[in-house]
This record gives structure tokens, sequence and C-alpha cells, in this order.
């Protein structure tokens, strides 16, 4: 793909617990729709969509999310040229080496435009323009990250501090330092200033400066990943790296590995309505508010409530007199805090950890290659699911022994093999499947398949079943 374009290469991995209930560890901020009407994961990849600049995105994940990210960037109908999965989280540095390794084999001039799944940016022309200035740096040997104008001393991020101009590439500048999470003061000072910039964690650079890089500064990632992708198997859509391998990756982020070493390490600042959306407080800051200062989303009724952040995705929410409160229901927990305290949420979501409770990890969707399905209701002996197959999904041949199946299609046509024959069935119809019976569900043309499924019997809802062929 020696074409002169620029590859976006979308990290998507982090649990994402400060914005429990929505995020989960299985279900992750950047598979929600937390910042406009697509999910964020959808929404950077649009962001990095224009044929005339940028080749088709690379995603790396964890292999929990695989099917997800597949079937997010597939509605959005640019597919992904590549699915990196890691079999072990191991931080930005060996997942960025990785994705530059893989990007070589095909693309000896390979540039990358690094960006994380879970950010909102507002300012989409802006976020292009500081891509083009520091792809021109980039394409020279510089590693180049974006530095975020600050709007105020925030404390809870990185800075970069900027160095001298790069003369030969406008709107470049070097860089002369990174600094961790300041204190209140230093974040102040700063911003006064006017030369340190938010860390936005963006990057642009070759792939190969960045794995010279890697192999100079940080040699144990580069034999590991070189070592993970050899070793690594095509599976579906996906490439997923060696375990063994991939293990013995330090869990290094490239700002360590990499940035803070080099001597190639330059900066673009920009202010393009950045936000890393780390807090329900970010979201009611980047939200668009009503004449009292609140963010209202979803089925939300409120009385004189002010500056508040109200949304529902589940049951209505009424509000009465609140003032700089957070109010989040989903469609299993409800989220009540005040605003300025939301930093407590991963406090909550770990102390449901360890009772257990599936609301730290899960939702109630499940997903798969075929589509997905959602629990609706259950109790003892019944199991209730909405099951929604995508254009062409096909859930192969199995059988349920101690459990009977009953589905009503609710949209769209479906063919069930049950016991060897064939039965179509269109919106409004259904069918009985008894314990131990042979059955296979698929869609019967382009368009996707949605149905109701009550399951009884003892083993109701617990998933176990004879597969009598692969998908």
């Amino acid at each position: 793909m020696a074409n002169g374009l620029i590859t976006p290469v979308i990290l998507s991995g982090g649990s994402g617990t400060r914005l429990w209930p929505m995020s989960r560890r299985d279900y992750p901020k950047q598979f929600l729709p937390l910042a406009g009407e697509n999910t964020m994961l959808q929404e950077t990849a649009l962001r990095a969509f224009d044929p005339d600049v940028f080749a088709p995105v690379m995603v790396v994940c964890n292999e929990e999310h695989r099917f997800m990210v597949a079937e997010q960037l597939r509605h959005e109908d640019h597919p992904p040229q590549g699915i990196l999965l890691e079999p072990v989280g191991r931080n930005t540095a060996p997942a960025l080496t990785a994705a530059a390794l893989w990007l070589l084999e095909r693309d000896p001039d390979a540039l990358m435009l690094v960006l994380p799944s879970d950010h909102a940016v507002r300012n989409v022309e802006a976020f292009r323009a500081a891509a083009m200035t520091a792809a021109h740096a980039a394409r020279a040997g510089q590693l180049v990250t974006f530095g975020i104008t600050p709007r105020a001393p925030e404390t809870g991020f990185g800075y970069i501090a900027a160095g001298d101009p790069i003369a030969d590439f406008g709107g470049v500048r070097r860089v002369d330092g990174f600094v961790e999470k300041p204190d209140l003061q230093t974040a102040e000072g700063f911003v006064a200033g006017g030369n340190h910039f938010w860390n936005s964690g963006m990057f642009v650079f070759r792939a190969d400066a960045l794995v010279t890089e890697i192999e100079r500064f940080a040699p144990d990632i580069a034999t590991a990943t070189r070592k993970a992708l050899a070793a690594g198997t095509t599976d579906l859509d996906f490439f997923r790296l060696d375990r063994a391998a991939f293990e013995d990756a330090p869990a290094v982020s490239i700002d360590y590995a990499v940035m803070e070493k080099t001597d190639k390490a330059a900066m673009v600042p920009v202010d393009m309505g950045w936000s890393d959306v780390g807090s329900w407080r970010a979201l009611w800051e980047i939200g668009t508010k009503d004449q009292s200062g609140n963010v209202v989303v979803g089925d939300v009724m409120q009385l004189g409530s002010r500056d508040c952040y109200l949304r529902s995705d589940g049951t209505l929410v009424a509000a009465i007199g609140l003032e700089n409160f957070v109010v989040v229901a989903s469609s299993d927990a409800v989220l009540v805090a005040p605003k300025d305290e939301v930093q407590q949420v991963r406090d909550i979501v770990e102390k449901l950890g360890m009772q257990g409770r599936s609301e730290a990890v899960t939702f109630p969707e499940v997903y798969r290659p075929w589509g997905w399905y959602k629990t609706l209701n259950r109790g003892p002996g019944f199991h209730v699911n909405r099951i929604t197959l995508h254009a062409g999904g096909r859930v192969s041949l199995r059988r349920h022994r101690h459990a009977a199946q009953h589905w009503m299609i609710v949209e769209g046509t479906a063919h069930v093999t049950l016991d060897g024959q064939q039965h179509t069935l269109e919106p409004g119809e259904s069918i009985s499947i008894p314990a131990g019976a042979a059955h296979a569900l698929a869609t019967a043309d382009d368009h996707a398949l949605s149905l109701i499924e009550v399951q009884a019997g003892p083993n109701a809802g617990k998933d176990e079943f004879e597969r009598l062929e692969t998908a």
C-alpha cells in the first residue's frame, strides 16, 4: 500500500470504569454512543475517513472485543484493513510496535496516525489539518504527537513542554519534555505560561521510525512483538498475536518507552475541541446544555435542576431540584453522584467486582460473530432473550438437551432448520423447538433478523448446548 496515504491505527483497549454504569469491562466506553449518535469507535474511524488522505483503518483490540469492533465498523461501511488481537493487555508500546510491524509487512513506507478509540473531537477540520501538518514532519523521521491547547489548569492530564519551532516544518515544534499529572498550582503555571499543552495520546510517525526507536530504547518489546507476529494466526477477519510471545513484552506506554527518550520527538499544537471523555463530568463539559446548564440525554424529565448531567439508556429518569449532580440509568443499574465526586465511580465498580456482581463487568447484551443477544427477563426455569442476526448471519446447528425454545420473529425473514426440516418465518410467525432437537437459524436475505426467544427448562439461559457443526 505504498501510496502515500496515512494509516489510522485505532487503539481500542481499556475498561472505562469511570463511566460506569454505561461502560463495563466487557463493553467499555468506546463501543457506546456517549458523545453523539455514533459510538466513540465509529466516530474515531469516521474522523479519519477521507480516501484521498487516509488508508482504511486498522484496529488493535483485545480478543474479547473483536466481534464488537468488527460489527461496529461494518455498520459504518468502511471495513478496516486489519484487526489485530492482543491476547493480553500490555499497554501502548507493545500494541503500537505490533501494529507497525504488521503494516511494514504490507507497506515499507507505512505512515501511522495513532488514535485512541475513546476520545471526542468536536472540530474535525482542525484535527485533520493537524494530522496533515504532523505527516510532513513524520515522513522526515520525526515522531510527532498532538499537544492540545489547554482550556483550564487540568490536573488529570499529562502535559507536553513545547520547544522551538522546527524550521523545515511549519506548525511543528520540538518537544522539551513530558510532565506527569501536575498539582493544581503547577497546572495553573502551565496554562498561564502558554508553553505547555495537554498530552492527547495521538501520534503520527513512520512505522519503520517507530520500530527503530523501539529497538533502540525497548529491545525486549521489539523481540517479543516480532515473535508474537511471526507465530500469530489469522482467524476470520482478525489476526491473533501469539499469546506466549506477547506475554513476554513489558507492559509499557509509548510515552515512557520511546517519546520521553528519543531525540526525534516533535509536537503539533492544536485546539480541536478534544476531550478524553474520562468521566461523567467531562461529558457534561462537552455536552449541549439547556438554559439551566443541564445536559439531558434519553428518557429524562426534570424540574428545577441546574448544571446536571441527566441520562437514561433504560428506564425513565425523573429529577427534581438537583444541582451539580450526575444521574445515569442503564438497563440494569443507576448511578447518582455529585458532579464533583464522579471520580469515585471506579471505587463503586471495584466494590461490585469484589462482590461478584455481574453489573461490574458486563451488560445484558452478548456479542457473537453472527450478531448479538440481550437478556430481557429471567427466573427459575425460564430465560427470555432478544436475538439479532446481522445480514448474512447464521447460528450453527446445535442441540439444547435440557431446555425447550420458542422463537417469535419480530423483524426480517428467518430460515430455521429443525431436525432436518427447513422453515421460513416472517414477522409475527413463530416456531417451537423441543429440548434435544437439532436446530439452526439464519437470515433469509440481505437484511437483519430480530426475534424473541423464550427458553424453558431446568438449564434455561445457561448457554449449555451441543454444537453439531461449526458456524
